[in-house]
């Protein structure tokens, strides 16, 4: 049974309705702290797992080509339309909302911890990433609900279909990886992860939903370069 992915979405669902409940209730001077707050710990996070990275050339490449495929192919165009729609649903709309709810849900369905949290509890069973992940997204869900509503429950439907399918298909993925190759992919969603932070401090709006090929396109350069270019080389 996929427990941490329950726990994972039901803790967006419910951080999103608290804060749409509460919003009027916290002084802005404490939202805007606990947003920095969360910015810092998604660069943490971010940091903690670039720092695994193990074939820096197929990172930096995996990066690079998904990001411009995503450029090409509009993805975040796609999904900031998809995320204006879902707010003017709630009386929402603004670009600056809409921003922020790309953000959200680069950071809660694309991120590194959650696709490996889903293949490793689909794998074996450990639903311990996930449930570590939702603390963190529950508290987020929560404060970005004060400002953007009830919308930001909504995020759990795309991350719940995004996840489960992962725990489905982790019998076929996990096998066909390599620690080496995971270590890799940590690192790519850590470099999405440090971007978000980035956009969730309103520092630098790095194109999270324009990185998100680079996953996808990160394991296999990894398995590539360590045994075609890295051998040539040795």
């Amino acid at each position: 049974m996929p427990i941490g992915i329950i726990t994972n979405c039901l803790a967006v669902a419910l951080g999103g309705v608290l804060g749409s409940v509460i919003k009027d209730r916290l002084p802005d001077s404490f939202k805007n702290n606990i947003n920095m707050i969360l910015g810092l710990s998604s660069m943490g996070m971010g940091i903690a797992s670039v720092v695994l990275m193990e074939n820096m050339p197929a990172v930096v490449l995996a990066m690079i080509l998904g990001t411009s495929i995503g450029v090409g192919i509009k993805l975040g165009d796609r999904i900031t339309a998809a995320a204006m729609k879902a707010n003017g649903l709630f009386g929402g709309g603004s670009d600056g909302s809409s921003g922020q709810l790309v953000t959200l849900i680069v950071l809660f369905c694309a991120s590194g911890t959650g696709i490996y949290g889903s293949l490793v509890s689909g794998m074996n069973g450990d639903h311990s990433i996930l449930i570590t992940k939702a603390i963190l997204d529950f508290v987020t869900a929560m404060i970005f609900a004060c400002s953007l509503g009830k919308v930001v429950s909504l995020i759990a439907v795309p991350q719940f279909i995004i996840m489960i399918l992962l725990y489905l298909l982790a019998g076929v993925i996990y096998p066909l990886t390599t620690p080496m190759m995971i270590n890799d992919f940590k690192a790519c969603g850590g470099f999405i992860m440090i971007a978000s932070g980035f956009r969730i401090i309103q520092l630098k709006m790095f194109p999270t939903a324009d990185m998100i090929p680079s996953m996808i396109l990160v394991m296999p350069l990894s398995w590539m370069w360590f045994n075609w270019i890295a051998a040539l080389l040795s």
